[in-house]
C-alpha cells in the first residue's frame, strides 16, 4: 500500500516533543521527508530524529527561533537545500506559560504573541515563495479551543494568540488559493503531553482522571490524536478544504443540553 505522503517534503516546527514530535513521526511514517525544527532542547530533538530513522523514515533537524525572521528564512532554505522543495508546513511551535492579567507584564504578553502568533506568520511567509513557485502547498497551523471557543483563567495572552491564528488563516486562504495552496488549523483541547503532565505535580493521576470525566470521550487527547487530524489536512484527501478549523477535543467544548429542558 502506497504511503500517503510519499515524495512529499514537510517542515514541522516544535518537533522535539509533544504534539510536534507526534506529527513529525507520523509524517515520516507516511513517507514524507521531514525537517524537524526545534528551539533549544537538542537532546529531545535528537531523540525524535533517532526514533524516525529507526522506523525507516527520513528526517533532518534545524535549530531556530520561529519568532525570528532570519531563522525562519534559513529554515525554508535548509529544507530546499536538503530536499529540493517544500510541500507541507506544520506550524506547531508554541508556548503556554500561565499568568493572570493583574500580574502579566508587557514582556509576558509580547513573548506569547511573538512565538505563537508572529511565529505562525513568519514560518508561513518563509515557505510561501517555494510553495507558490511549485503551485502546491499544504499549511497546517496549531490553534486551540482556548481563545475562540473557550477561556481559561491565566491564559488571556495565550487565548488571544491562538484566536489570532484563526483570524490569520481565514484571510490567508484567500491569498493562497490561486497558487493551489491550502491553509487550515487544528484546534486541540486538553492534550496529555509530557509538559502538561509535568505541570500537574504529584497529584497528576487524580487530576487527569477528574478532567477526563468532564470530557464526553472520557479521556484526554494523546498527541497522536492531534497528529492524525494534521495528517488528513496534509494529504490530497483534503485538497478542497481551506481556511477552516478542525477541533480535536473529544467533544469538550460542546454544551450539554440540560436534561430538565427535555422533560427528563
Amino acid at each position: 500500500m502506497e504511503k500517503r505522503l510519499s515524495d512529499k517534503v514537510a517542515i514541522v516546527t516544535g518537533a522535539s516533543k509533544g504534539i510536534g514530535k507526534a506529527i513529525a513521526k507520523l509524517y515520516a511514517g507516511e513517507g514524507a521527508r521531514v525537517l524537524g525544527v526545534f528551539l533549544s532542547d537538542t537532546a529531545a530533538a535528537q531523540k525524535t530524529l533517532e526514533e524516525i530513522q529507526a522506523a525507516g523514515g527520513q528526517a533532518s533537524l534545524f535549530q531556530g527561533d520561529v519568532s525570528n525572521m532570519t531563522d525562519t528564512e534559513r529554515m525554508a532554505s535548509e529544507a530546499i537545500r536538503l530536499y529540493g522543495r517544500i510541500d507541507i508546513l506544520c506550524s506547531n511551535a508554541g508556548i503556554y506559560p500561565s499568568v493572570k492579567i493583574k500580574k502579566m507584564t508587557e514582556e509576558d504578553w509580547d513573548r506569547m504573541q511573538a512565538v505563537n502568533l508572529k511565529g505562525t506568520f513568519l514560518t508561513v511567509k518563509a515557505c510561501l515563495p517555494q510553495m507558490q513557485a511549485q503551485k502546491y502547498g499544504k499549511i497546517i497551523t496549531i490553534a486551540s479551543t482556548t481563545g475562540v471557543r473557550t477561556g481559561i483563567s491565566g491564559f488571556a495572552h495565550y487565548g488571544a494568540a491562538k484566536a489570532g491564528i484563526i483570524g490569520f488563516i481565514r484571510s490567508a486562504c484567500l491569498e493562497l488559493a490561486p497558487y493551489n495552496i491550502t491553509i487550515n488549523a487544528v484546534a486541540p483541547g486538553i492534550v496529555l503531553t509530557e509538559g502538561f503532565k509535568g505541570e500537574l505535580g504529584d497529584a497528576r493521576d487524580t487530576i487527569i482522571q477528574k478532567i477526563g470525566q468532564e470530557i464526553p470521550m472520557k479521556r484526554l487527547a494523546e498527541p497522536l490524536d492531534i497528529a492524525y487530524a494534521v495528517l488528513f489536512l496534509s494529504t490530497d484527501e483534503s485538497r478542497y478544504i481551506t481556511g477552516q478549523e478542525i477541533i480535536v477535543d473529544g467533544g469538550l467544548v460542546l454544551p450539554e443540553l440540560p436534561l430538565q429542558l427535555l422533560g427528563s
